[in-house]
């Protein structure tokens, strides 16, 4: 592929600008709607002694899902912007290159604790990212890995999450 349709293809549209105001008004409208009936459920009437506990969020969540509902026929009837783009492919994919492995991050914690999933996406990072050596990669994320380890769990004496499936580092007494 050359640079030129490369550059033509991350040029194009990966989401339309639509096609989002649809999304983020059904979304809030799903929020709206699940603050008015857990409000209501709590009580959201008006008592003898003033407004119950869901009095005012239940009329939060009503005003939010009247907003989605206009916002949502507005772009269904066409007066929102039909023909603008909201994000390109370029840009969508550099975004997705780091949200993506943040996400496996925070996955990687809950199994492994959060220095050895610290050192491994630190050095992830440093070698496909930053396209630094194996050597560079693994020396950066296993020393700032054990550095916040004896910084937080020897020095300040605070034990941080070390795995749900096994923890890695028992075998220090930690």
């Amino acid at each position: 592929m050359t640079e030129e349709t490369r550059t033509q293809g991350e040029d194009r549209p990966a989401v339309g600008m639509l096609t989002m105001e649809l999304v983020v008004a059904a979304l809030l409208f799903a929020i709206g709607a699940a603050v008015a009936i857990s409000s209501f459920k709590l009580g959201a009437r008006w008592a003898d002694d003033g407004p119950q506990s869901g009095y005012f969020p239940f009329y939060i969540g009503i005003i939010l899902c009247i907003c989605s509902l206009v916002t949502f026929v507005q772009g269904l009837s066409g007066k929102l912007g039909a023909n603008r783009s909201f994000v390109d492919r370029g840009p969508l994919r550099q975004v997705m290159s780091v949200l993506v492995p943040a996400a496996g991050y925070v996955l990687l914690i809950q199994l492994i604790g959060i220095y050895v999933a610290a050192a491994v996406y630190i050095t992830f990072f440093m070698i496909w990212l930053g396209r630094y050596s194996w050597l560079k990669g693994d020396s950066l994320g296993i020393g700032v890995s054990a550095f916040a380890f004896v910084l937080v769990e020897v020095w300040f004496q605070v034990p941080l999450y070390k795995g749900g499936w096994f923890d890695p580092l028992s075998f220090l007494g930690y």
